[in-house]
């Protein structure tokens, strides 16, 4: 996933990680550790973002484990900015890779059909909504996620015969140039800005039904008011679930208003479930929270089973594509999509999207337990094992006429992950002005881990708040003592 401004650690304040000693590992270890981490801060762009906030040198990794080459192990809520759906290195991943490997098989191939994309394509036909499959035509892309996304404006472009898109405040698509106009950092665009519901910092002000709403209210006046300065686009992209703006879920009631809206005036509609897909959210793909029908889904991620993988998948009567309009030369990655099948099949059959709802809903409960103890915690969100805690000054008085959200605080949010990974546990920040703590664990994620993890972050927020940054107050979690994952 290519990073937004709000994982970046300004230059000069990248943090350390604690330096504790740990036993066995020698001092030629951690040397070289160091050595590593100087050489990249040396060698590599100032464009890095994770490295910066996450100053360890992976080594090892199982699972929800990572094990840093100074002997440090770590709890991975970050998990790929979502990619690892069944975690690192999972044993039926690593089985399809070496059985490609093993069999002798080409491993690039450009566009040619091979027995490892037929397996991919009827697999992942398989776990779309039914509906959508059975129109469904597929496009391999280059293989970020990016590059679906431009392949599905220049799709929807040439299908509709227009230019102009349609996307939201607060939304992340990607780091190529379309794709980064229709995110939410946005500045010289051909893209229409539409509101994006939330309850916590409800664009008008109401949050819930109603606030939902009046988003979708305004979007449809956009449409159809001749003078809105709006012509009719040739298309709509939106994110089931905001990742990167804060894990923010859209409502249910607006997705399918959104989708009445632009069927009603031939506007194709493009669901981004590159972070939200593969049972992410507590569904297999997150439109179907909504029993919403997509026109056009962009994949990656977890399609590629941690392997660089992405595709566009879109209904039939939008394939108006001349041969060679869309390509990449290494969109037949043989090993992701290997990969990619057995990641699909091992969710499916096992019930983690399932597993997530079940999970995530009491992760959630739980974290909204600690916010009731502490005022730093304004918000707690999420869906399935998407989770965001949006941190905030309790300290700012608020208009006593208002009844709104504090201010966001950002270098709060920056010291509670700072004390996670002194903690062991790895988290992600997000959300407007890097204020949001994500959680991304791997779906595989057991009841006793989800325990350490809540335990962990815990304990980081509580030290954080005594170090002043957040209010205090005490919480009775447990002993998140801070020793190293297990």
């Amino acid at each position: 996933m290519a990073v937004t401004e709000s994982a970046v650690v300004p230059v000069g304040r990248e943090p350390e990680e604690s330096r504790e000693r740990v036993p066995g590992v020698s001092e030629g270890a951690r040397a070289a550790h160091e050595g590593i981490l100087r050489r990249q801060s040396a060698r590599e762009s100032a464009a890095r973002t994770y490295a910066r906030a996450l100053p360890i040198v992976p080594v090892r990794a199982r699972g929800l484990t990572i094990e840093g080459a100074d002997g440090r192990r770590y709890l991975d809520c970050l998990s790929g900015a979502g990619t690892l759906a069944l975690g690192h290195n999972h044993p039926v991943v690593l089985e399809a890779i070496r059985k490609v490997l093993d069999s002798g098989a080409p491993l690039h191939v450009l566009d040619l059909a091979t027995p490892v994309k037929d397996a991919f394509t009827t697999e992942l036909f398989r776990t779309l909504p039914p509906e959508f499959a059975a129109r469904a035509r597929v496009q391999f892309c280059g293989p970020a996620g990016t590059d679906a996304v431009e392949a599905a404006f220049k799709l929807v472009r040439a299908a509709t015969g227009r230019t102009g898109m349609l996307a939201f405040t607060g939304a992340y698509h990607g780091m190529t140039a379309g794709a980064l106009e229709a995110s939410g950092g946005a500045t010289e665009v051909r893209v229409a800005r539409l509101p994006y519901p939330q309850d916590y910092r409800c664009p008008f002000g109401i949050g819930g039904e109603r606030g939902a709403e009046l988003a979708a209210r305004w979007t449809e006046s956009l449409l159809d008011d001749t003078k809105s300065g709006v012509p009719r686009p040739a298309g709509m992209i939106l994110e089931p679930v905001q990742g990167e703006g804060g894990v923010i879920p859209a409502p249910d009631d607006w997705m399918r208003r959104m989708r009445e809206i632009t069927a009603a005036r031939s506007i194709p509609l493009i669901a981004d479930e590159v972070q939200t897909g593969v049972g992410r959210t507590g569904a297999f793909w997150a439109v179907e929270h909504s029993g919403i029908t997509p026109d056009v889904m962009v994949l990656s991620k977890a399609i590629g089973g941690s392997l660089p993988l992405a595709v566009v998948v879109y209904r039939d009567d939008l394939d108006v594509w001349q041969p060679g309009a869309h390509a990449g030369t290494f969109r037949g990655n043989q090993l992701a999509m290997a990969a990619g099948t057995a990641t699909l099949a091992y969710v499916r059959e096992n019930g983690l999207a399932e597993r997530a709802a079940t999970l995530g809903s009491r992760m959630l409960t739980q974290l909204r337990g600690l916010a009731a103890e502490f005022p730093c915690i304004g918000d707690v969100r999420g869906r399935g094992l998407m989770i965001g805690v949006e941190l905030v000054d309790p300290e700012t008085a608020l208009d006593t006429t208002i009844d709104g959200p504090r201010p966001a605080a950002p270098e709060l949010a920056a010291a509670v992950q700072r004390e996670c990974l002194r903690r062991g546990l790895i988290v992600e920040l997000g959300g407007r002005r890097a204020s949001v703590v994500r959680l991304l664990p791997p779906l595989t994620i057991s009841d006793e881990q989800a325990t350490a993890v809540l335990d962990r972050l815990a304990d980081a927020v509580a030290a954080a708040a005594r170090a002043g940054l957040g209010g205090s107050a005490g919480h009775g979690w447990g002993s998140a003592s801070g020793e190293h994952a297990g």
